[in-house]
């Protein structure tokens, strides 16, 4: 069942929590691959100095500006896409939650494909092959992390405002009214890889889930050495 606009019409620091354990997927000429969610992150406006969205609106985030419901997509590192859902902002501010991680629930093969960024293999493995690389990832392994999750999905900046409550859209936010209930706890904690206000708890995520990503605080860089 597609989640209602309404879902998304709150402070991100309510979205978030709710979002663990409902399902994103995203289809393509290729097929469907559905990701469950099992960890998210949420940012808050020009309150919040770990947000895109503190410094005001530009071209990049101007979709966290919009109406919930939305995808706001952007690219990090020269490498890296992630994928956040724009939630109900202060006036005049934005906020939205960071898809870390999750379960691969439909089209794992093509998800497989897409992370070794090589074509669906035809015929047996071969040792040392793409294809055996392919095969050595562990499912855990295919949306764990917020790039990840982008890769196995297919999620670039062409999906940079794509409404996920649409049933129209080939980027859709499903409830988990359809899931088994989890027993697990929800847990929360400090934000990953941020600079400032990493110490706010808005991460959260499924206690003990494999899919999970690592957590990593955010390490300074060294300033380089200059050779008189």
């Amino acid at each position: 069942m597609l989640i209602p606009r309404d879902f998304f019409a709150r402070p991100s620091v309510e979205v978030a929590p709710a979002l663990l354990g409902c399902v994103l997927e995203h289809e393509t000429a290729d097929g469907l691959v559905a990701v469950e969610l099992t960890e998210v992150e949420a940012y808050a406006g020009r309150s919040d100095p770990a947000s895109h969205a503190y410094r005001g609106k530009t071209r990049r985030n101007a979709v966290m500006f919009g109406p919930p419901g939305h995808a706001y997509v952007y690219f990090t590192y020269g490498m890296h896409f992630c994928v956040n859902m724009v939630c109900l902002g202060e006036q005049g501010s934005a906020s939205a939650v960071l898809l870390r991680a999750g379960a691969i629930i439909a089209g794992e093969d093509l998800a497989r494909a897409r992370r070794t960024r090589g074509p669906v293999p035809e015929g047996p493995v071969s040792k040392g092959s793409v294809s055996e690389s392919r095969a050595r990832i562990a499912p855990r392994d295919l949306a764990r992390g917020p790039a990840r999750l982008c890769q196995a999905l297919a999620i670039d900046r062409a999906l940079d405002g794509a409404d996920v409550c649409v049933a129209g859209s080939p980027l859709r936010m499903l409830s988990d009214a359809g899931n088994p209930a989890r027993s697990a706890k929800i847990l929360t904690g400090p934000r990953v890889g941020v600079s400032s206000a990493a110490e706010i708890p808005w991460r959260f995520w499924y206690e003990g889930d494999p899919t999970v990503s690592v957590y990593r605080p955010h390490v300074p860089r060294r300033p380089k050495l200059v050779t008189p």
